[in-house]
Order: C-alpha cells, then structure tokens, then sequence
C-alpha cells in the first residue's frame, strides 16, 4: 500500500456530490457552462445509470451521480427544487454568468456589484441545482458591508 494519503491529491477536505436525474447530460452541461473537466466516471453494470463521476471546476472537484430513488438519492427534478447552492469563484463572473445562460441555465438572480464587494449573480442549471457565480472585487470591512447591505435592504424596500 505505501505511503497512502488520506486526502486524495488535488482534492479538498468538503466535496459536494450532486445528485441528477440525468447526470451524462448534466456533465455535458457543467463542461459547456463553467469549463468542467471530466475526471472518470463509474457506471453501474447496466452501463446506463452514472453512479458515479467526479468532475474539476478551477481548483476544486465536484462528484456526480444518477438519482436512484430506491437507494435515497433525489434529484431536484424529482423532489421539485433543492436547497443547496453552490458558488464559484472566477476571474471573469460575467464571461462564466453569459456562458452558462448561453448553455441552459436559467437566471435566478441577475448579476450585479453586490454590496459585500463581489460582482455576483445566481443561475438555476437544467437539472435543478443553483449556482452562484463571483469575482471578488473589493476588499472590505464588516463595518463597510454592514453600512452598504443597510443602504442595499432600504432600497429593496423602497421598490415594494
């Protein structure tokens, strides 16, 4: 066995394992979308049903696997939405955000300067998972983010 290391190389120590209901088109999708690197995956012995994929998006890795109800894994589709968001960071938030509505995705929150110093926005992909996207742009101060997120939430409530 050697010197095994407990944390496989280029990995970190949380990795998010999506579940879909069509994970061979939700690959597709994540490599037209943000650029994803398919790293392998594993079929079950059917050869129909992705049991599991590992994908690289940047620096950090993401598993993929078909729903199997039956085993308790629900995609979105089938439970009507999910919970869970994940973020990127990348250089370029707009190239990424225009590249990943040109894919498919939906825009679930139109990208924007956002008042914790991050150009951000959120798309919802096919498959029902959501995915915020961002460059950092500024450095800032709680006290900063607390003066502009008040200014930020007063104008909210001023469009209602």
């Amino acid at each position: 066995m050697g010197n095994v290391k407990p944390i496989p190389q280029g990995h970190h120590t949380v990795t998010p394992g999506l579940t879909i209901k069509g994970a061979a088109a939700a690959i597709e999708f994540y490599k037209k979308a943000f650029g994803a690197i398919d790293k392998g995956r594993m079929t079950d012995p059917s050869g129909k049903s992705i049991v599991h994929a590992e994908l690289l998006i940047g620096d950090s890795y993401i598993f993929i696997g078909d729903e199997s109800p039956d085993m308790g894994n629900k995609s979105p589709a089938t439970l009507g939405g999910s919970p869970v968001a994940l973020h990127i960071y990348t250089e370029d938030a707009d190239a990424m955000f225009n590249r990943a509505v040109a894919a498919g995705a939906k825009v679930a929150m139109p990208l924007m300067d956002a008042f914790w110093g991050d150009r951000y926005g959120r798309v919802t992909d096919p498959f029902g998972h959501t995915w915020g996207i961002g460059t950092h742009k500024e450095d800032l101060t709680e006290a900063e983010i607390g003066k502009r997120a008040q200014a930020f939430y007063a104008e909210m409530a001023a469009k209602k």
